[in-house]
């Protein structure tokens, strides 16, 4: 079947995108493909038609595990048979997944990154039919992009198996220095780049410095269509929804750390248009396909230009007039600025990190690699005094030199907020004694309970409270239960897998070299981002475009600073249509040139164009390149 027929038949559209077309005819030739496509460009369906146009099934890599879900989701809704395996997933479900794909009608198989690795895929992997293997977020493979991970070099393995299977990189926006290294790392045999221009007409883009942001957000928010509210923080999203719905509008809020029916019933409300609002952090929006979001709102300034643009570009897939605003403040370049130094420290840092992990975990030198331990990140930085957030970046550098793999739920504990009143709480305690032990326990503890997800340790806790540590997770388990509060437990337990022979801090190799130049980077990266922030001069698409290596020349005309512009340019004109005429006349006959040149370089043009009008109008003569007054 074609690819136009395939897509007719199974998304109902008559046309593609531009680019995709030619994308899937590349991959259909056999040929090693990259493209750059930015958000809302429809990558998906680059390897999805393909997928269904041939034999066999299609290999998807992809390190976003909600994402997955949600395609596969999606997927199955169109009646295309699709799957996915993660690490959320126990052996069993792994061994089920994988015999189905084997042996069952599926078209595409999502996996990430890590589980390439295991014994059980690799057992299996050669039997696979494939037809193409994609690699979403192609960029994690550069060591010398922001989201670098090492589990992705190791997808280059998999040309040894599948010689003959074609490969096709996806990623939103990549250097050209990334460009290389994703080629080079997946093998790619002459790749055949397509890559689509970052321009967006029908986005509006406008950068507000605020001091009352929950102000401003209610002020701006328009009155049609959908909005999402990115947040860098949890608490952020739900007192900002709050906030809202004490002001008459419907908003919602979502993020990692909700429950995940609370979390879906929100996207779902949202989806449905039940709640025009929805206060995020960054992860909503990845594959949502949502074509009448009219405004994107940062509440907080991004960390960089590529993460700005993405989350931009959520507004106005449909092609309709919408608004990408962007509210900051002196804090947020505060925070930017002194975000190099928190995300790379220096090496006696990472080195006194790496002993001090060695010791929480008891891991003597020389231990065997490959073991998975219990990691509490909380408690780490308690026992050895030190911050969580610079901690937390080391660890993140220590992983990417290949030392160990650290499991999401390190960085995202537990939460617990209270859902019921005060009377209902003494209720519980007065019929439920051991209950109403531990919602006072936590009363006492936590004075932010009542009002939002509230981070907690449930070692700690149950430490404090003198009680077994199983046994405080049934009694939350029964308080969820009963609707009392809700207990966000992570789907897993938070872990660190060693990788590596262990050695002394002091002779541990670390690529300082290499972390240097991603510190570079990450600088120029920052700079870029508040640069853009305080920016009134320049065209905001220009300098998007400039910053992601396109040409532009021109003024796109619908920004904040081209409407401003706009607005001096009319008074200019008008002053100058009220002004020349006396200056003509007290000069006599003047040279053009000579005119012209008396007014400073930016406004030249238009003195040309106001002199062509008022000989229009018989005001003065224009002849022999010389101007006069009637």
């Amino acid at each position: 079947m074609a690819p136009a027929d395939i897509l007719l038949q199974y998304w109902a559209y008559d046309s593609f995108r531009p680019l995709q077309e030619e994308i899937i005819t590349s991959i259909l030739q056999n040929k090693d493909t990259m493209a750059l496509l930015p958000t809302g460009a429809g990558k998906s369906v680059c390897y999805q038609v393909p997928a269904l146009a041939r034999d066999g099934f299609t290999l998807v890599i992809s390190p976003l595990i909600a994402l997955m879900q949600d395609q596969v989701a999606r997927l199955k809704q169109h009646d295309i048979m699709a799957a996915c395996i993660h690490a959320g997933m126990n052996y069993h479900e792994v061994k089920v997944c994988i015999e189905n794909m084997l042996y069952g009608p599926y078209k595409l198989l999502y996996v990430s990154p890590e589980r390439l690795q295991t014994e059980l895929f690799k057992e299996y992997l050669p039997s696979f039919n494939l037809n193409l293997i994609a690699v979403d977020e192609a960029h994690c493979i550069s060591q010398w992009g922001q989201d670098f991970r090492p589990d992705y070099l190791k997808i280059a393995e998999l040309r040894n198996i599948f010689p003959d299977v074609p490969f096709l990189a996806l990623t939103a926006s990549a250097t050209d220095q990334v460009q290389k290294d994703i080629a080079n790392s997946l093998q790619l045999k002459n790749p055949a780049i397509f890559r689509q221009s970052v321009e967006r007409s029908n986005l509006f883009y406008e950068v507000k410095y605020s001091e009352n942001k929950a102000k401003d957000v209610r002020d701006n928010l328009p009155g049609i269509g959908s909005n999402i509210i990115y947040c860098r923080s949890r608490k952020q999203t739900e007192m900002l929804a709050r906030q809202l719905q004490q002001n008459g509008i419907t908003a919602t809020s979502y993020h990692a750390g909700m429950l995940k029916d609370k979390r879906e019933a929100a996207q779902i409300a949202w989806m449905q248009n039940e709640v025009r609002t929805i206060a995020a952090t960054t992860a909503f929006g990845m594959g949502i396909d949502k074509a009448d979001v009219r405004m994107v709102l940062h509440y907080d300034s991004p960390e960089h230009l590529e993460a700005y643009y993405q989350e931009a570009g959520r507004a106005g897939r449909d092609g309709k007039p919408s608004k990408a605003l962007l509210l900051y403040n002196a804090a947020d370049i505060n925070r930017l600025r002194e975000s190099v130094a928190i995300q790379f420290p220096a090496e006696a840092y990472l080195r006194q990190v790496y002993q001090s992990v060695n010791e929480y975990l008891q891991i003597p030198i020389s231990a065997q690699p490959d073991r998975y331990f219990s990691f509490d990140l909380a408690d780490f930085c308690k026992r050895f005094e030190l911050e969580i957030s610079p901690a937390s970046y080391a660890l993140r550098l220590l992983a990417q030199e290949g030392l160990w793999t650290i499991s999401e739920a390190v960085f995202h504990p537990a939460s617990i907020q209270f859902i019921t009143d005060r009377h209902t709480l003494d209720q519980v305690a007065a019929t439920y004694p051991d209950l109403g032990y531990v919602t006072t326990g936590l009363l006492r503890l936590y004075g932010t309970i009542f009002h939002y997800p509230t981070t907690v340790r449930i070692s700690a806790l149950a430490y404090q409270l003198k009680l077994d540590k199983v046994l405080l997770e049934q009694i939350l388990q029964t308080l969820h239960k009963m609707e009392v509060l809700e207990y966000n437990k992570p789907s897993e337990g938070p872990q660190l897998y060693f990788h590596h022979f262990r050695v002394d801090s002091r002779h541990l190799i670390i690529d300082m070299q290499r972390i240097a130049i991603l510190r570079k980077q990450h600088e120029a990266r920052t700079d870029a981002m508040i640069y853009f922030l305080q920016n009134d001069r320049i065209c905001r698409e220009r300098i998007l475009k400039n910053y992601f290596g396109e040409d532009k020349k021109e003024d796109c005309g619908h920004c904040d600073v081209c409407a401003a512009n706009k607005i001096k340019t009319a008074s200019d004109t008008k002053k100058l249509y009220n002004e020349l005429p006396g200056i003509i006349k007290s000069s006599g006959t003047i040279a053009l040139e000579r005119l012209v040149k008396g007014f400073p370089a930016s406004m030249r043009g238009e003195v040309i164009t106001v002199l062509r009008k008022l000989a229009d109008e018989g005001i003065v003569i224009i002849e022999n390149n010389t101007v006069s007054s009637i």
